[in-house]
């Protein structure tokens, strides 16, 4: 790891990494980021930054959404998703998300963008790295005559088809900004 380094720099790194050891520095971390969040939230934790996979089904001109019931974005209309599981893909996430909301078999997801959504208005403040996939239906895997189905009726009212340019509102707070900023999710 020193090879890299000038000798005349060699001592300074040295230097440093003799100061302490990794465990007292990885105490000092934890004990400071405990206090600091227990300071800012009067003994509430402060929310994690979570990381979220949503897809835009697209067939035609329409795209799924499906009416949130939940204490983020509650009564909104949201893409189906979730949050990503630990060692899975994008693509295994999207898939995945999309079975268990709608019972639809997707064909080959493919990321579009990714947006870093803080939303403090919520009931329960969080904030989501949302990563956007599109599936075309119709290709591959992912049948056109396919119906979606409300698999989670306690985190959904239900899917419909909606045109692009007749969406029903509210849009869920990443979805809305995307959509006044002129962003269309179809294949170019």
């Amino acid at each position: 790891m020193l090879r890299g380094l000038e000798p005349k720099h060699r001592h300074r790194f040295r230097e440093k990494t003799q100061s302490t050891t990794l465990e007292q520095e990885s105490s000092q971390v934890t004990e400071t980021s405990i206090t600091r969040k227990m300071d800012n939230n009067k003994g509430d934790p402060t929310p994690v930054p979570r990381v979220a996979v949503v897809v835009f089904l697209v067939k035609g001109r329409s795209v799924l959404l499906g009416r949130r019931r939940s204490s983020v974005g509650n009564a909104t209309f949201a893409l189906p998703g979730g949050h990503l599981e630990f060692g899975e893909s994008f693509e295994e996430c999207a898939a995945r998300e999309v079975k268990e909301e709608t019972g639809l078999e997707i064909g080959k997801a493919e990321f579009v963008t990714v947006t870093n959504n803080v939303m403090l208005e919520e009931a329960r403040k969080c904030h989501y790295v949302t990563i956007f996939m599109r599936v075309v239906m119709g290709v591959d895997a992912a049948k056109e005559e396919q119906v979606p189905q409300n698999l989670e009726p306690h985190k959904c009212d239900g899917w419909e088809w909606y045109e692009w340019d007749h969406l029903p509102h509210p849009l869920f707070g990443p979805l809305h900004k995307m959509v006044i900023q002129g962003f269309h999710p179809f294949p170019l």
